[in-house]
């Protein structure tokens, strides 16, 4: 795949010439307290799609204004300014209703710290238009830079996601880089008060795919930086696994209740 041969850490130029504007499909970057990297991210979705828009969550490293000072620069960014920090989801959210009000029908989402792959942005978003009804999922390939223990945690999070979707066939249930159809996604978060903070990107697919919404997975390449590479991570062990136990508990509930209705296209599917 192109995108694994342009995966690694180069100079960014100042001058980046923007693709065409799409009138259906955005980047979407959610950031907070993300450091040096978020520049190198934005300039790299940049050269390869436009729109992009940053959702800065309450930031207070210097970033917002930095960003906001990059977007006078480059055609096609927008920075959305959150005043206190209310999480991923609550990020995303605010950043898709935004998009949805524009005109936007769907919303690749990356993190901010140089971890996802920019030059698959492209191919992403062609996936999603030749199914636009799909979520399209990244499927991390990962290389010796992953910490072994994050790398073999989300195993877990992966067999729930597929247990509560009853193998509707969710590749990785945590990777942030993915292609969202807006509608449905805003229908999930604005119909309870979960999925906003660290718990979003596994409980979007499990709702999604209980809505109906069918995922297509791509693999991608996903790097972790060490801290003299700036690298930032705002991953808490202890809290974000208790809200992940916390989450997958709700949504086994959830899951009991849908089970008839999950188990009718299981079978569908398996007719296919």
């Amino acid at each position: 795949m192109p995108c694994f041969a342009g995966f690694r850490q180069a100079a960014v130029s100042s001058y980046i010439v923007m693709p065409e504007k799409s009138t259906t499909h955005l980047v979407l970057i959610p950031s907070y307290n993300p450091g040096f990297k978020v520049y190198e991210t934005v300039r790299g979705a940049c050269r390869h799609w436009n729109p992009v828009w940053v959702v800065v969550d309450g930031s207070d490293d210097g970033t917002p204004e930095g960003l906001n000072a990059l977007a006078t620069e480059l055609d096609g960014l927008k920075v959305v300014v959150l005043p206190a920090n209310r999480g991923k989801g609550a990020a995303v959210l605010e950043g898709v209703s935004q998009a949805a009000l524009a005109g936007y029908t769907h919303v690749l989402t990356m993190d901010s710290d140089g971890q996802h792959p920019a030059e698959c942005i492209p191919g992403f978003m062609g996936r999603s238009a030749a199914r636009p009804e799909a979520m399209v999922l990244g499927l991390p390939v990962f290389d010796a830079s992953a910490p072994g223990l994050r790398v073999k945690g989300r195993r877990i999070s992966n067999w729930w996601a597929n247990l509560e979707t009853l193998g509707a066939g969710v590749g990785d249930s945590l990777f942030g880089f993915r292609v969202y159809p807006i509608a449905p996604l805003v229908r999930v978060m604005r119909g309870q008060v979960w999925m906003r903070r660290f718990d979003f990107d596994p409980e979007a697919v499990v709702r999604l795919c209980w809505q109906g919404t069918p995922p297509v997975n791509v693999a991608a390449p996903v790097r972790y930086f060490r801290a003299d590479e700036g690298g930032v991570s705002h991953f808490n062990y202890w809290r974000d696994n208790v809200l992940l136990t916390w989450m997958h508990g709700r949504l086994f509930f959830g899951f009991v209740l849908r089970l008839p209705v999950l188990l009718a296209r299981h079978l569908a599917r398996r007719g296919k």
